[in-house]
């Protein structure tokens, strides 16, 4: 699954244009490794998202191209 696809199905970020623009900003890492929004996400993959002071890290659970908002949680987990 593609990496802004992913984080807009986990709702770590609202929408997808926001994601890609994200991602073209080098604030998503993948692995340690600057993301580009067409990079495949694998599961057990880390994602990193800076915003600002704010840093959220996520380890992926599973991959589903679509969820229903209460279990987009499921996806994956903090560290």
């Amino acid at each position: 699954m593609r990496a802004d696809k992913f984080l807009k199905v986990s709702r770590l970020i609202k929408r997808r244009t926001v994601a890609n623009e994200a991602c073209d900003a080098g604030r998503v890492l993948i692995n340690e490794k600057t993301a580009k929004a067409s990079q495949e996400v694998k599961v057990g993959d880390v994602i990193e998202i800076r915003f600002g002071a704010k840093t959220t890290k996520v380890r992926v659970v599973s991959l589903n191209a679509a969820v229903k908002k209460d279990d987009a949680k499921e996806l994956f987990e903090y560290l």
